[in-house]
């Protein structure tokens, strides 16, 4: 492989800011420049007072499931409060959210292997005999429901613990659009739905975008783009490092 595979070219990353700084540097050192563009802004609640009331009940709980490191960032604080029995159990979205818990003393998390998605966490066999258990479910306000409904189609009772918010920080996509005009723009990573919605609610003339490869790192996030007819590719497993392929790949 080249040493520079990315040599001159541009990518913007639309993660959060303090979630990027990996993949900048794995795009740096491929001789690439990295433009961070957050299309989503992760925000605490304005008033913890209703999480606290919903999580003083977690003690008769089967599950607590975490969707995300941002969950554990935002909900552990209140929940390392708690007296917990042993009982309880704890699930997350993947290893990046179950090492976020292990700072909080949570050593035994579930964890999907390979896909780390509420589909494969939902396909573990802990996650299909849930009748008459008791869930808690850690996330921000709104996202998918996928997993809540899943859980309640098996008989699990399940509630949800919202504790953080997820806003676009961006007011209009002018510095994407000039780097276009100046061809400085040759790829855009995106990681999520919420920021891709964003996106592609922004680019209400979608033409410019046709020119620029959209790499994800979901099926699922492709959906939207590809039915619009723009470029997007898909890494072929989470992370950075794939996703560093997947540009590598695109952009060749």
């Amino acid at each position: 492989m080249n040493a520079s595979p990315l040599h001159g070219r541009h990518i913007v990353i639309t993660r959060p800011v303090g979630q990027a700084g990996k993949l900048t540097g794995l795009i740096k050192t491929a001789g690439g420049e990295a433009v961070l563009f957050p299309l989503i802004e992760i925000a605490p609640l304005a008033d913890y007072q209703a999480f606290e009331q919903n999580i003083q009940g977690l003690a008769r709980f089967d599950w607590a499931i975490f969707i995300s490191s941002n969950a554990v960032q935002n909900g552990m604080p209140y929940v390392s409060r708690l007296s917990l029995p042993s009982t309880l159990k704890f699930a997350a979205i993947g290893p990046s959210t179950a090492a976020e818990l292990a700072t909080f003393g949570i050593e035994k998390t579930l964890i999907p292997a390979g896909r780390f998605d509420s589909e494969s966490l939902l396909a573990l066999p802990d996650m299909i005999d849930v009748k008459d258990k008791q869930v808690m479910i850690f996330r921000g306000v709104g996202g998918r429901e996928v997993l809540a409904d899943t859980l309640k189609s098996r008989g699990a009772e399940v509630q949800f613990a919202e504790c953080y918010r997820r806003i676009n920080p961006q007011e209009n996509l002018r510095p994407l659009t000039a780097l276009d005009a100046q061809d400085a723009l040759d790829a855009i990573v995106i990681t999520s739905s919420e920021a891709m919605r964003h996106l592609l609610e922004m680019a209400s003339n979608q033409a410019w975008l046709k020119t620029v490869k959209i790499c994800v790192n979901h099926a699922r996030i492709a959906e939207a783009p590809s039915q619009l007819g723009l470029d997007v590719h898909t890494a072929s497993a989470p992370g950075d490092d794939a996703m560093l392929a997947c540009l590598i790949k695109a952009l060749s």
